[in-house]
Formats: C-alpha cells, structure tokens, sequence
C-alpha cells in the first residue's frame, strides 16, 4: 500500500514544495520510498509515498511515466491479476522495464481507455495524469478497500490518500459538514461522499473522476456495479460449494502473492479461519496468523478459537495481550482517521496490525464476507421484524414505535427494533442498528442548531433509498451495508488502522469475482435462514475446518467495553472530556443521561464513544462550525 496526493490547476501553476508537504503528511502509508512530479507546465503536481510490495527494486518508483511520458500515475493498491493483462499486454507488442503492478495499470490504460477499469481485480485508488488530453483521472475500487479524497475549488483539484493530506494544503478551511455530522450521529460513520468537513468529498467505490484541467470540469460515474439475482430460489448447496471453494481459492492464491513477509489476521471467527485454511493448502510454507487476547475477560477473548485453527493448519502463531489502559490510543486513532470513526474495534485492529508489521508487510483478513453470505446477528432480526410486519397492522406498529420513542430511554436493548417497526422492510434496515434517532439527536446538536433550526433525516432516507422492493428483504439488506456501513465504517476501520503502522491488508472476500458470485447466484436460503446466517460458508468451513470448531460463533475483533468504562480509567476519561467546558458541540444534559443510563445497564457504551471520537478529531484538526 502507498500514499498518493496530487494538485492539478487550470489556474495558476503548481509548487514542488506544496505536493512535498502535502504528500509527507502520509509518510506512514510508505516510509519505503518518496516521490515527486511536477509537469513541465507547472499545472500538475504528483505525490507520492511507497510501501514496497511488489518488486521492490527503483524500477517501480512512483509517480511513474509510460512510454513517451505522456501519461503518469500515482498509484496505492494492488493488482492481483497484473500477470495476467501484463501478458495480454505483452501480445499488443507492449514493453515492460519493472515487475510492478503499477506499470500494467498504466499500459492498460494506454491500450483500452477507461474501459480498463473492469479488467482490474484489486484494491486500489489512483491517479492517472494524461498529458494528451490534459485530463486527469480519479479510480477507486469496487468496494471501496482503498480511500481517495478530493477537493475541487478554487479552479484546483486536490486529491490525497487521507483528508490530513488535503488540510496540509495552506488556508484550506477547516469548516463542519453538518450533514456529514448528521450521518456520523446516526450510524457511526459518514455515508457516500460527503466527508466531515464541507468542500471535501470521498470518490465512491466503483468509480471514477475526470478533471478537464483546460475547462475546470470536474465529473464523476460509476464503473461498475452489483449484479442483478440471477440464481433459481431452490438451488442446493452441494451445486455451489464446488464454485464458492474455487472462487476462494484463486483468490486467497493470488493475493499471497507479494515480495515481503505475509500473514493473516486470524480473529477466531469462521470467514478468517477459511482464509487461513486455503491460505496453508496452496501456500509452499507454513502461514504465519496472528490474533488478539483479552486476559480477564473470557467472553472476549476468541484466542483460543484461534489457536485451535492455528494447530491445525501448522501456522506459525502470534498473539497479543490487549489490556485497558489503551485509552491513550484514542487521541492517536482520531487523528489518524481523519474522520470520526463510532467503531470501538478501531483499537485491536490498530494492536493487532502493530503487532503484525513487526513480523509481516501484507496481511490477509476475513473482510466482507458478512455483507456477501449474510453474516451479521441484525439479519435474523430483520427475518424476525419481517414476520411481525406480516401479522400486526400498520396503526398498531406506528403506535408502538411512537410510544417507545417518547418513553423509552436511549440505550434500553430492542428500542431501535420496536422502533424500526414503524414503516416497511426499507425503514427497519434504515434504523435497526441506529446510534441516535432524529429527535435524539436534534436534542443533541441543541448548542449549535438552537431552538428553531430543523435538523433533517437525511441518512435515515439516504438508507432507504439504497432498497430496491424488487428485491428480497435479505438481498435488500446486505446491500445497504455492503454499500455504507462495509466501505465507510469497516473497510475504513482497516485501511486507517493498518496504515498508519505501514502494514499493507488484503481481503480475498472482497475480489469481485466473489462479489458477484455471492449477489449474483447464492440464493437467500443459503445465507440466512432464521436464526441460522452464512449457511453455504458454513457447508464450506465443514468440509475445510477441524471438527471441533463452532460454527455458529459470530465476535471478531471487539474490546469489552463496557466493563472497561464501568471499571477503570475508560469512563472517567470519557466523563471528563464530553462534560468539559471546552466540548460545546453536544448538550450536556443528554450526555448525562447517557452515563447515566449506562451505570444503570443501558447499551450506551458505543454512542458514548462515538461522541467521544468526534470530540477528539474535532480537538485534533481544529475543526469551526
């Protein structure tokens, strides 16, 4: 992984000095090697920061030229079919001077236009500069793996790997997107392209950006997308194991591939676990795997879960102690993740890639099989809401919601269920794993919105919106997430985390091929059915792990934190700083009945972090209303 920053101007010309502060703002994402480009006009600027993982040598440098250095490229990610265009390449008559990826992407580009896009399997985010047309483009993956951001003001376009790298730029404003914050309020995350602060944007996942630098025209369009159900209902696993464990396969096979040490983040669960028992089939050497431990707190700690897979499969086995005194992380991941993250995850994934970069380069994770296969617990309730909107009237389910909304505290367990009653299947998936509600949350944002200003439901509709009542109620669901919550809160989660210890992760789930296999032909009865989810993985992982492994567990990566706030130094942290005088964005009142409800046993814990992340990025960044 890299990190890639850029100006492009149509008026004005661009200094070297400007994309070199810009660019080492991103230092962590590759401290292997630095680079600049400047183009002879002035008007584009290219940076960009290395972590070496294929072909290591100065012949993958970056920004890199092709052929008569008319077209360039910054590039983070990689490809793992370049083999395969680079031969495709190589039969057009195309002559290669690295073994990098980033020079086939660049060739591809070069044969077929933008149509190249749909031949790459990877991860990716890149900036192609063509001197021809003097336009420059923007692409982000189909998942959304690797980040971009971009401003366009001030006829300039700025782009970077991280927001930090565009607010490096001299007198860029540091203004509140308070619409943003409405999304971060309700779901934990900024959704789409929005980012927190206004004038900046998020290209999306599945597409690209091209900026005319002679017009100033900035446009955006998607290149891909999730197909359409294409499965007969009553297809029996026994016909789609065969084709899931070779998708898998190839794919676990083909991001092994790498110059620099591997691992694998183990957590215990299912998804990690195959990846872990492809990986030791088709890798030449035992696979390191590494996983996290909480001491003292056994409904936690998924160690020994792990270790059963790791004795197995003959890994060589690392594993770290998280203890709670990690609090002093918290100032350090907001400011690493640019924008506030609600994810109390954010900590061991941030230990366990620590601990992981001080053996391997690239690790391997489970990523996206909980949006593919129907993994998360919130599916079977969906299932179970479902039935309940079947048998009860509309007057009944609206008078219920209302009545628990009015009366029922924040944080009592199943608020959020009754109230997702209220409208159809589009309004529960919209608000069954809500962090704050409407009126919760315009009571607050009180200090800043005052008595009259109306804050909207905008990421309640944004959700529904993403519905098609065309398709199933799980087909519906998993896409929503696989669409927000995957890339702007999970994946997000990852990439920051990792990065930041310049540790490179890769997610063989997330290959489209798998993507489109799971949307495309795997019927709903084979993902959730009941209280049962990831019922064809499960067919898999019975074939492929150790008896003795339970199936039906779903934890991952998570911190026990309410026993951390109710013990130690976490509440009174917590207490200390959203009740300070200088935290004026977020009614104090409110925040006192949410410490007050979680003493009592309420479910405040994760909305106490996550007002505690914002306050914390807004400290880091300086950030005005």
């Amino acid at each position: 992984m890299c990190g890639i920053v850029g100006v492009a101007s149509s008026c004005g010309k661009v200094r070297p000095e400007l994309i070199s502060l810009l660019r080492d703002e991103l230092s962590h994402r590759g401290p292997d090697d630095i680079g600049l480009w400047i183009s002879d006009d002035g008007l584009v600027g290219l940076g960009h920061q290395r972590l070496s993982v294929i072909d290591l040598s100065s012949n993958a440098h970056q920004p890199m030229s092709f052929r008569t250095e008319n077209t360039l490229i910054t590039f983070n990610g990689e490809i793992y079919n370049y083999k395969e265009l680079k031969r495709e390449l190589q039969e057009l008559g195309y002559v290669f001077h690295s073994e990098s990826d980033t020079e086939v992407i660049i060739g591809a580009y070069d044969a077929w236009g933008k149509d190249f896009l749909n031949r790459l399997n990877g991860q990716f985010a890149f900036a192609i500069f063509d001197k021809d047309t003097q336009k420059v483009m923007l692409a982000r993956d189909r998942a959304g793996e690797k980040p971009l951001y971009y401003a366009h003001f001030n006829h300039k376009l700025i782009f970077a790997s991280e927001l930090k790298a565009i607010l490096a730029y001299p007198g860029f404003p540091r203004k509140l997107n308070i619409a943003a914050l409405n999304d971060y309020l309700t779901f934990g995350y900024v959704m789409g392209s929005k980012s927190i602060l206004r004038d900046i944007n998020k290209l999306k996942a599945a597409h690209y950006a091209e900026y005319d630098i002679s017009t100033n025209r900035l446009t955006v369009s998607r290149y891909w997308e999730i197909p359409a159900p294409m499965f007969d209902p009553h297809t029996p696993a026994e016909k789609l194991l065969k084709p899931l464990h070779e998708l898998l396969r190839n794919s676990v096979q083909k991001q092994l591939v790498a110059d620099v040490p591997l691992g694998i983040l183990l957590s215990g669960g299912m998804d990690s676990s195959l990846i872990t028992a492809i990986a030791s089939k088709v890798s030449s050497e035992p696979v390191n795997t590494f996983t996290i431990t909480f001491p003292g707190y056994k409904g936690y700690d998924e160690s020994g879960h792990a270790r059963l897979i790791a004795d197995h499969f003959k890994t060589h086995h690392t594993e770290f102690e998280a203890k709670p005194e990690t609090v002093e992380l918290l100032p350090l991941l907001a400011r690493q993740y640019d924008e506030p993250l609600a994810d109390t995850s954010i900590i061991p994934t941030y230990l366990i890639s620590k601990l992981i970069r001080q053996y391997a380069t690239v690790a391997l994770s489970g990523d996206g099989a909980d949006e593919l296969f129907g993994g998360y617990p919130f599916y079977s309730w969906l299932y179970f809401l479902n039935e309940v909107r079947k048998l009860l009237p509309g007057w009944t389910r609206k008078s219920a919601a209302g009545f628990v909304k009015k009366f029922v505290p924040v944080g009592v367990r199943g608020r959020n269920h009754v109230i997702a009653l209220k409208g159809d299947l589009a309004y529960s998936i919209a608000h069954i794993n809500m962090l704050f509600d409407h009126g919760t949350r315009q009571s607050l944002l009180r200090p800043i919105l005052g008595q009259n200003m109306a804050l909207s439901d905008a990421p309640e509709q944004s959700r529904i919106h993403i519905c098609n009542q065309n398709y199933s109620w799980l087909r519906q669901a998993t896409e929503a997430d696989f669409r927000t919550t995957m890339v702007d809160a999970y994946l997000t989660k990852v990439d920051r985390a990792s990065m930041l210890n310049s540790l490179e992760v890769r997610a063989p789930f997330l290959d489209f091929r798998l993507i489109e296999f799971a949307y495309g032909q795997v019927p709903d009865h084979l993902k959730v059915r009941g209280t049962k989810r990831k019922i064809l993985l499960q067919h898999l992982a019975k074939q492929l792990l150790p008896p003795a492994f339970d199936l039906s567990r779903k934890q991952g990566f998570i911190i026990p934190m309410d026993a951390w706030f109710k013990k130690g130094r976490w509440g009174n942290y917590i207490k200390s700083l959203l009740l300070s005088n200088n935290q004026k964005i977020f009614d104090h009142g409110i925040i006192k009945d949410l410490i007050d409800g979680q003493v009592k046993g309420r479910n405040n814990t994760r909305r106490l972090f996550a007002l505690t992340m914002f306050e914390l990025w807004r400290r880091q960044y300086n950030i005005i209303l």
